[in-house]
Order: C-alpha cells, then structure tokens, then sequence
C-alpha cells in the first residue's frame, strides 16, 4: 500500500528483456536507502517487487500484460519516473490510500499554467467515471491528486508548484499517458451497495 506522495523522481537505468517480462533497472538513491528483495515500491503508479537493491538503484520484473495495461511499456532508458515505497504502520497517509494497481490509463490534453497553480486536464475512461468524483482522490502515475472538476470523459487536477517540481507532471505534455488509479473505497462501496 502507498500513499500517492511521491519520494523521488528516479530514472530508468536499463530494461533487459526477459521471456513475458522485462527487467528493469531504477535508479533512486532514497528509496532503496532501505530496500532489499521482496519489498515493493511504486514506480509511476505500479506497484513493482524488488529484485535486487545495490548501489542506489533496484531492478524489478514487469510482465507483458503489465507493460500493456499501463503506461509503463512507453518508459525508455533515461526516462524520469515517480517513486514511492510502501508504507509501514509509522507512515503519515497524506495522500490517500494507494494500492500501486493501475485501474487504467488516461491522456493529458491541456496544460493552462496560472500564476501560482497549473490546471492539467486528462482524459478518464469511462468505465472508470462513476468511481471519481469532484474533490475526491485520484491517483495519477502514482501521485495522490485532488479532483478539481470532473466531466464526462476527462478530469481537471490543480497542481502546485511543489507537485510541478518533484514528479514527472512538471514535463509531461498533451499528448503523453498516464497511469491512473482511482479511490479503491469507491469501489468497495459500489460492490457493497450491489449485493444488497
């Protein structure tokens, strides 16, 4: 479980092909200060198992129906990514509850930067509209966001300068994808709500 507050921006090292997955190789000096094999960190939004932490970097196994139900498959050797460890019973849950499973992906398709905020807008699929709602959460590759409006195919997130400057939504532009997770309570509630 995370909490969609990102750590550190890493980049991607190296990606190995392997037979139905990938290797691939992060480099992220604080989230492996304590990482060992078998430990889970949230690389946009995923959450990956470590398979060896050395050195300031960690490599970690992808299979192909993960490269291709997320926007982890487009990532290049170099690429910036969001990194975040697990939580333990110590952390502070200031994002929301995060559980690192891509639900779908979305498309950023309008930036409009303001003087102290930027407002992106990104596409929602809909099968996914009815678990997001206005000020609620949503994940995007792996960051905790507030929804600022929300329309029938796309949301609007506000972002801050922080937020702009410490993950990778401070680069990407119309056009890229995005890891998207919406609010698991949502559709704990909905399952409930159905088996009355």
């Amino acid at each position: 479980m995370f909490t969609g507050i990102v750590e550190e921006l890493g980049r991607v090292t190296a990606i190995e092909p392997l037979h139905e997955a990938v290797r691939l190789s992060v480099e992220g000096r604080l989230v492996t200060r304590d990482a060992s094999a078998g430990d889970s960190i949230s690389v946009n939004g995923v959450c990956l198992t470590v398979v060896r932490s050395k050195g300031g970097a960690f490599t970690a196994d992808v299979m192909h129906q993960t490269l291709a139900m997320t926007a982890l498959g487009a990532l290049r050797v170099g690429s910036p990514v969001n990194l975040e460890r697990a939580v333990t019973p110590a952390t502070r849950l200031g994002g929301h509850i995060v559980q690192g499973h891509v639900d779908g992906t979305g498309e950023i398709l309008r930036r409009t930067p303001s003087e102290h905020w930027e407002l992106v807008e990104i596409s929602l699929p809909v099968e996914l509209n009815r678990y997001v709602v206005d000020k609620g959460s949503i994940t995007v590759d792996g960051i905790s966001l507030t929804v600022a409006e929300l329309g029938a195919e796309s949301f609007t997130v506000s972002l801050i300068p922080e937020t702009l400057a410490r993950t990778t939504l401070g680069f990407k532009k119309p056009g890229d994808i995005v890891n998207l997770e919406v609010d698991v309570i949502a559709k704990y509630v909905e399952k409930m709500v159905a088996n009355r």
